[in-house]
Formats: structure tokens, sequence, C-alpha cells
């Protein structure tokens, strides 16, 4: 998830767990920065983009890394306040900030290394945008009160911000599973019915929902919004050359992406290079992780350094589509660049 949410999250589990044993400035403070630490990993450079995208979320996700990191914050909060009496408080509360921060992230789409330093495999539900005010005002409201009112309905508003927040990822999930549920049932009736498929919700919403389906030379993009009513998912249908798998052979940034997208991307030639699209954040034709993995040298392939080409679309376009989209409205979505 963003920041900002990561930030509220951690702040609001750390003064969830303080209470007024202090003050509620300082346990949100630890827990804010606590909430958001993990993601500084983002800040290193591991020497090509591939490898960037793919080694984000990893060990300083992992569960047990945050887990050994929590006691250590706990005691220089503590110190740091000479408050050595509530040590272990603080160490739950730093626990508590930053072991949700991965279990958060695992509800989106990208893919979050849990189990690191053991295993780099890349867990992502995929039923929350990276972004959802949904998600993220309630903490923030909560938050607020209590460090705004000393009395305990402060502390009250913070934990019923908790509630709601985690309500809503509930919400997400269940409704994900329910347009899953029906995706399924269209492609049984089309003779589909053991294609891959992929259901992602599109930006800042749970309503209207994206729905990727995977096909031998190709994908389909479609989109469903709970307010649809009985209405077939209309799909797009779209080329993946994925001929040029063999002739690109142990490219390690194509096996690295393969591995990490679960097989949903995308693979094309244009101007001699090969390019990959991560085909699980965006949508056609517009796609944030994509890298040009070789060039064409006669009838081979020769790896090149990955090269980031992703797109955005234009909100301008896109905003108004996506109310419409959310309403029920079967409005086309915007392709053009």
């Amino acid at each position: 998830m963003d920041s900002l949410s990561q930030l509220a999250l951690g702040a609001a589990c750390s003064v969830a767990v303080m209470g007024r044993r202090t003050a509620v400035w300082k346990a949100a403070l630890w827990g804010g920065l606590a909430g958001t630490l993990p993601d500084l990993d983002a800040l290193i450079d591991l020497g090509d983009a591939v490898r960037n995208m793919t080694e984000h979320r990893g060990l300083s996700h992992g569960l047990l890394i945050v887990t050994l990191v929590a006691p250590v914050l706990g005691t220089i909060a503590s110190r740091m306040h000479r408050e050595g009496d509530l040590l272990r408080r603080w160490c739950l509360a730093m626990w508590l900030a930053l072991f949700t921060h991965p279990l958060l992230d695992t509800l989106t789409i990208y893919g979050t290394q849990l189990l690191q330093p053991f295993s780099n495999y890349p867990f992502g539900v995929g039923s929350m945008f990276i972004i959802d005010p949904l998600y993220t005002l309630p903490l923030l409201i909560g938050l607020g009160v209590a460090l705004g009112r000393r009395r305990f309905a402060g502390l009250r508003a913070n934990a019923a911000g908790l509630a709601l927040s985690t309500l809503y990822l509930a919400w997400s999930v269940l409704a994900q599973a329910q347009v899953e549920q029906r995706v399924r049932a269209q492609l049984a009736r089309e003779g589909e019915a053991s294609a891959a498929i992929l259901v992602t919700p599109t930006p800042l919403n749970t309503v209207a929902w994206r729905v990727l389906v995977m096909q031998p030379g190709g994908y389909r993009e479609g989109f469903y919004s709970l307010l649809d009513g009985d209405r077939p998912i209309r799909f797009d249908t779209f080329p993946s050359q994925t001929a040029l798998l063999p002739a690109l052979g142990d490219n390690p940034g194509l096996l690295r992406m393969v591995g990490f997208t679960h097989g949903f991307f995308g693979l094309r030639e244009e101007n001699g290079r090969a390019i990959l699209a991560d085909l699980r954040m965006g949508q056609e034709p517009f796609y944030v992780f994509q890298f040009a993995l070789a060039r064409r040298e006669g009838e081979r392939w020769i790896t090149i350094p990955p090269e980031p080409v992703g797109s955005r679309g234009d909100v301008a376009q896109a905003l108004p589509w996506l109310w419409a989209r959310i309403q029920g409205h079967d409005v086309a979505p915007p392709r053009e660049p």
C-alpha cells in the first residue's frame, strides 16, 4: 500500500497498544516510523531495474525479519523517553506496527515476500489497489481524534478507525471472490473454464474490477462493476508474442519477471527489442512495469541491461471513465496513448 496508509496503520496500532500509558503523540510517532520502515528498501539500487522491482518488498518485508527488528525499536523508544517500565509495551507496539505492514502489502497484487529469508515467493492477494481512500481515511480520522482529545474518547475513535479499516479489507476479499466466481461461470459457458484469470480492483475503489484472462498467444481484458447486474463481461483480446520465449532462452530479467508475475505477463517485439509487460498492474495499453530485455541482431537475441519503458494513461481521460464504470455504465476504457 501507499506510504500514507502504512504510516497511519502503524501509528494507529501503536496508539492502540500503548493507550494512555504514554503520550499519544509518542506512540503515534514511533508507530508511524515503524509502519513505514520496511519500505526503505526501495531506496536501495540493486544494479538493474528488474531486480529493483522484484526485490522490493523482499527481505525487509519478511515476517521473521520484522519480528526481530521490533524489540530493537521498542528498546530505543523506551530508553529515549525514559520509560523502561513500559519496555514490553513498546516492543509489542513496534512489533504490531511492523508486522501489519507486510500483511497489508500482501492484499495488493504487487508481490510481498513474507517468508524471507527462507523463500522469495511473492504473495499477492490482489483485493486492494495500492491507494484506496476508503481504507486510509478511517485510520487518519481515528488517529486525529486520538491526538486531539485527551480522554478515552480519543482512544475509542482510534480503535474504531482500526476496526472500520480492517472490515474494509475483509470486504475487498469477499468482493473479489464474488467477481471471480462470476468470471469463472462466464468462462465456463464460453469453453474456457481452465483459463488462468486475475481479478484486481480498479484504482481507488473496490466496486469496479479489472479481469485478465490468459490465453495461448495472448490475453483478454474486461471490466466488471458490482453494479453491472447480470450483464456479461465484455472482453477485448490482445496478442502476446510468447513464441519469442525459446529464442530469449535464459535471459535473467525474463526468468525473474516470469516468476514474479506468476505468468501474467505480455511479450512483444518493438523496434528490434523484446519488451515484457507486467500485466497485473495497469490496463491495456498502459502498464507501469515494462522492460526492454533483449535486442535483435539478425536471428539472434542479445541480452541487454533491463530498461524501464513503462507508461501511464491520461488521468483526464481515465477518471471520468472510472467513475462511469463504478456506477455500472458499460463504457469502453480509454485505449489511446
